[in-house]
Formats: C-alpha cells, sequence, structure tokens
C-alpha cells in the first residue's frame, strides 16, 4: 500500500449503507451474468478488523472490488461496511466524490489506520497499478511490486491479514506490457508519477479498438472470475511494528502464489474457466 500524495484528510466515516446497496445491485447482474463470477470462502473473514490483500486484475476497468463485494455484502449485509484503499487515479473527476461514499476510499496510511481503528473489514491491493495492467502472461503470478506498507497497517491495528486471490481479470483483454518503457522513452513518467502516482504506460489488445496504449479503453471481455478468500494470518508485532517486515510479505505472497497456482490448475479454458 503506497501513500497517496497530498491525500491526509480521512475519508473514512462517509460509506452510506443505501447507497452501497443500490450500487451492489448494478453490479451483481454485471459480475455475476456477464462474469459468471463465484467468490469462496466468505467464511474466513472474521468478524472484528482485518486487512483483505489481493492480487489486482483487470486494468482500468478492473472488476475485483465489484466481484468481491457483491458477495460480501450478501453475506454480511449492510451493517458492516466493506472499505477498499484504491489508486488516486479513479479519484479524478466527478468519481472523487461519490466513492468515499461506497467505501473507497484513498490508499493512503491514515484511511487505513481510521478504518481498521472502525473494526471493520478493509480491502487492499498492494501492487496497485504495477499489478493490474501485468501482462496476460503472468496471469498467475503475485506481484506486489516490493510494496510491503499492508504488513505495518496490519500491525499497527492488530488486525489480522487475510489473503484473497482473484484468476480471470487478466483474459478480459489481452495485456501485453506495462509499457514503463514507453513511458521513459517519451519522458512522460515525472508528469505521470505527479499526476496519477504511476509511471507505466501500460498496452494492450482487446474489443473493439484493437491494439490500446492506456487510452481508448477497450470493452472486458466476458473471462468467468474466481476468488478464493483464505485463512487469516496473524502479524506479530512490537509496540505497533511489525517484527520482520520482509519475512511477513514473503509469506503473506507465498501463501497467494500456491493458492493461485491451484486455482489455475483448476481453469481448463481461459475466458469459460
Amino acid at each position: 500500500m503506497n501513500s497517496a500524495s497530498g491525500v491526509r484528510s480521512v475519508e473514512v466515516g462517509k460509506w452510506d449503507a443505501g447507497l452501497t446497496r443500490h450500487a451492489v445491485d448494478l453490479l451483481r447482474p454485471v459480475v455475476k451474468v456477464y462474469h459468471r463470477s463465484r467468490v469462496r470462502g466468505l467464511e474466513h473473514v472474521p468478524g472484528g478488523r482485518c486487512l483483505l490483500v489481493g492480487n489486482h486484475s483487470g486494468g482500468l476497468i478492473t472488476p475485483d472490488f465489484a466481484v468481491f463485494a457483491v458477495d460480501y455484502y450478501e453475506r454480511f449485509g449492510y451493517g458492516r461496511p466493506l472499505y477498499t484503499l484504491a489508486h488516486d487515479s479513479l479519484f479524478h473527476g466527478p468519481a472523487g466524490e461519490l466513492l468515499p461514499h461506497l467505501g473507497i476510499v484513498h490508499a493512503c496510511p491514515e484511511n487505513a489506520a481510521a478504518a481498521l481503528a472502525a473494526d471493520a473489514a478493509v480491502l487492499v491491493f498492494p501492487g496497485g497499478d504495477e499489478d493490474v495492467y501485468r501482462p496476460t502472461r503472468a496471469e498467475t503470478v503475485i506481484d506486489f511490486a516490493g510494496r510491503t506498507g499492508y504488513v505495518t497497517a496490519a500491525a499497527a491495528a492488530g488486525a489480522p491479514i487475510v489473503p484473497m486471490v482473484s484468476i480471470g481479470g487478466q483474459e478480459t483483454q489481452l495485456y501485453l506490457s506495462r509499457g514503463t518503457w514507453l513511458a521513459r522513452a517519451l519522458g512522460l513518467t515525472k508528469l505521470e508519477r505527479r499526476l496519477f502516482r504511476t509511471d507505466i504506460l501500460p498496452i494492450s489488445f482487446g474489443f473493439p479498438f484493437g491494439l490500446s496504449v492506456l487510452i481508448p479503453v477497450n470493452m472486458p471481455l466476458p473471462a468467468k472470475i474466481v476468488t478464493e478468500v483464505l485463512a487469516p494470518i496473524d502479524v506479530p508485532a512490537t509496540d505497533g511494528e511489525p517484527d520482520d517486515i520482509t519475512a511477513v510479505d514473503a509469506h503473506v505472497r507465498r501463501v497467494m502464489q500456491t493458492a493461485l497456482h491451484r486455482l489455475a490448475r483448476r481453469r481448463r479454458v481461459p475466458l469459460l474457466g
């Protein structure tokens, strides 16, 4: 989890149960019919504060939040908010005012701490932009791009880490490259970091525009998406800090990698599942 540049006002507490219910009702046919989504293992989500840690897929129109939120609220109802720590790029334009009311807040330490202090379930995708645009050939690779802030956040709050893995999102189009080399060649990295907190220029191929370099945005293909929630991992801490951040991160990624490989072995045909 990275600290969002310039974001210091806590957005947690703006969650609106009624608005979230309406949004989930709209998202349900998209994920359940179009993506035939399945979420397994929700019994592993504890009743108190916890940090759900997932791999991230599907590019700009990522289905990860929608897939999980639909099943989360069906099981737990709307008396318990799900907070999702999201990348800065989602908050440009009118959506920036709406998203906190759905529990989607800037991925910064302040929001993470406030949500966990409220004993909420908090969802984070540590790999962020690097992970969501990983090449399709690396669909079954857990890659957090060296980011370990999620471990610190969990330890400071005394919250377990609940790993979750998802497969299918990188089949919604053909992701060719993160395009870091292209951003550098065009001299865009400094501008992108300042505006969007990223230094990639992803290249993909899909429908209806064919080749896309970030834009135009292709329509996601109807790939079947399966998400599996794994058993909680307790984070050892000393004075609110993990004994060994690197070791905890490595353990979390190892558990997730094993589970993702298991899902991949069960997947017979791309898109169809």
